[in-house]
């Protein structure tokens, strides 16, 4: 049992879109990411995906709306529901989700990311 400090693990990266594995509980992974431009659309068949903005702002979007979520803010796409995160500036966000969610959902390509750095 140890405690995180979430702003030196975010410091311990720049890059966008690769989210790192910073604890685990119940079968749920707790990740770090931060974003930065457009994310792929994509969808989890069956993963919930809560979402947690640590720092700055981003828009997710669904096919008929986009919400934009703040510092301090968390939303949570459920599972089957296609969506795309969008930061127009740099965010850094909270992923809990399933230990099986793969951050592309159902689509594969160079932004997947199969196999996550523990930090």
């Amino acid at each position: 049992m140890d405690k995180i400090n979430i702003t030196e693990k975010l410091s311990l990266f720049k890059d966008h879109w690769n989210p790192r594995i910073v604890g685990e509980l119940n079968g749920q992974l707790v990740k770090l990411v931060k974003f930065q431009g457009e994310f792929i659309w994509h969808k989890h068949e069956n993963e919930d995906e809560m979402f947690y903005v640590l720092s700055g702002t981003f828009r997710i979007e669904f096919r008929d709306k986009s919400i934009e979520v703040k510092e301090n803010e968390f939303i949570i796409v459920p599972r089957g529901v296609e969506h795309r995160p969008v930061a127009e500036k740099e965010v850094a966000v909270m992923l809990f989700e399933p230990n099986t969610t793969l951050n592309t959902g159902d689509k594969k390509g160079k932004l997947t990311r199969e196999t996550l750095e523990e930090i």
